[in-house]
C-alpha cells in the first residue's frame, strides 16, 4: 500500500464518518425519545429540558462503519495492535451504554473499564519505556502494565468528565484526534492511528452540530469512554512508541481533559471525599459560576485544545504545522454548513 493510499484513505475515512454521523445521529434521537432514554434535569445538570444520551451510539456506528467499508474499497490498515484498538474501544461503548441505560455503580465500572484495559494491553498496547530529558531513559518492566492501564482509564474517565457542557467533550475530542493524527503521521509511527484518529475525528464532528448549546443529544457515557478509549490508545500507538521525550507530547494534546481530572481528583480525596462521587466543580462548571455562558467556556477550553495541539505539532514536526491549520479550518467550515443545512 502506498503512501498516497494512504493519505486519501485517511480524507476518504473522515468524510465518510462525517455524512454518516449526519444521518445517524437523528436516528438516534429519535429511537431515545421513543423509548425513554433521556437525561432529565437534576441538580447537577444544566439543561433544562430531558435530551436523550444515546449520542454515543451514532459516534460508534459511524466510525465502526467506517473503517468496514474502507476495508471494502481495499484501504485496510494492515499493522500490529488494530485488534486491541477495535475490540478495546467496542467493550468500552458497550459499558458506556450499559451505563447509560441502567446507571451502574461506579467502583463496578472502573472495575470493567480495569479489565478492559488489561485484556487491550495483552493484545500488545502497552507503554513499555520512559524517556526523559538529558537522554535518560529506563524500561518499565512489570510496571508496564500498571502504567498503561492506568494511562487509559484514565484518559478515558477524563473525557467523560468534562462531558458536562454541551458541545465541549465533543469539541476537545475532535482536536485531540486531528492533532493525534498528524502527529502519527509525521512520525509515520503508525497507520492504524493516523486512520482511526482521523475518523473519530470525522464521526465526532457531525455528532457536534446536534450537540452544540442548545444540545439535541448528549452523547452519554457510551461515547465519552468510547472516545476517550480511543484517544488513549491511539497515542500510544501513534506517539508514545517513539523512543525519545516525544512520548510525553499526549499528555499536552490532551491537557484540558487531563488537568480537569487530576484537579477533580485531588480536590474529592482532600475533602474525604472517594474520586470517583461525581460534583459540580469541574473547570467547566467554575467558569459558568464566573459569569460564562455555556458557549464562551467551549470556546475558551476548545482554544486551549487547539493551543495545545498546535504546540504539539510544532515540538513534534513544525512541518505539519500547516495541515494542522488547514484542517482546524476545514474542520470550522465543515460545522457551519452543517448548522446552515440544518436550519
Amino acid at each position: 500500500m502506498t503512501i498516497l493510499q494512504l493519505n486519501e484513505a485517511h480524507i476518504i475515512g473522515a468524510i465518510i464518518a462525517f455524512l454518516l454521523s449526519v444521518f445517524i445521529v437523528p436516528i438516534v434521537i429519535y429511537f431515545s425519545k421513543k423509548q425513554g432514554l433521556v437525561d432529565n434535569p437534576g441538580e447537577r445538570k444544566i439543561h433544562e429540558h430531558p435530551v436523550p444520551r444515546l449520542g454515543g451510539v451514532a459516534v460508534w456506528l459511524s466510525t465502526m462503519l467506517t473503517f468496514l467499508f474502507l476495508v471494502f474499497l481495499s484501504y485496510y490498515p494492515y499493522g500490529s495492535l488494530l485488534s486491541g484498538i477495535l475490540l478495546g474501544s467496542s467493550l468500552m461503548f458497550l459499558l458506556g451504554l450499559i451505563d447509560d441505560i441502567y446507571c451502574l455503580d461506579a467502583k463496578f465500572k472502573l472495575f470493567i473499564q480495569l479489565s478492559v484495559a488489561t485484556i487491550v494491553y495483552c493484545l500488545g498496547i502497552r507503554i513499555e519505556d520512559v524517556y526523559l530529558p538529558f537522554g535518560i531513559s529506563f524500561h518499565l518492566g512489570f510496571l508496564s502494565w500498571f502504567v498503561t492501564t492506568a494511562w487509559i482509564v484514565g484518559v478515558a474517565n477524563a473525557v467523560n468528565f468534562i462531558d458536562g457542557i454541551d458541545g465541549l467533550a465533543g469539541s476537545v475530542i475532535s482536536v485531540s484526534a486531528v492533532t493525534l493524527g498528524l502527529i502519527s503521521a509525521g512520525m509515520s509511527t503508525g497507520t492504524v492511528s493516523t486512520l482511526i484518529a482521523f475518523i473519530l475525528a470525522g464521526a465526532m464532528l457531525a455528532f457536534l452540530t446536534y450537540n452544540f448549546n442548545p444540545a439535541k443529544i448528549f452523547m452519554g457515557d457510551s461515547g465519552a469512554l468510547f472516545s476517550g478509549f480511543l484517544l488513549a490508545t491511539l497515542s500510544i500507538t501513534g506517539v508514545m512508541q517513539t523512543a525519545s521525550t516525544a512520548m510525553w507530547i499526549p499528555v499536552l494534546v490532551l491537557s484540558v481533559p487531563v488537568v480537569d481530572i487530576t484537579f477533580a481528583s485531588i480536590r474529592r480525596i482532600l475533602k474525604g471525599k472517594s474520586p470517583f462521587v461525581a460534583d459540580a466543580e469541574h473547570i467547566h462548571h467554575r467558569l459558568l459560576k464566573a459569569g460564562l455562558s455555556q458557549n464562551k467556556t467551549v470556546l475558551l477550553l476548545t482554544g486551549i485544545a487547539v493551543l495545545s495541539g498546535a504546540v504539539s505539532v510544532l515540538l513534534v514536526n513544525d512541518s505539519v504545522i500547516k495541515y494542522f491549520i488547514y484542517a482546524m479550518a476545514l474542520a470550522a467550515v465543515m460545522l457551519y454548513l452543517n448548522f446552515q443545512a440544518r436550519k
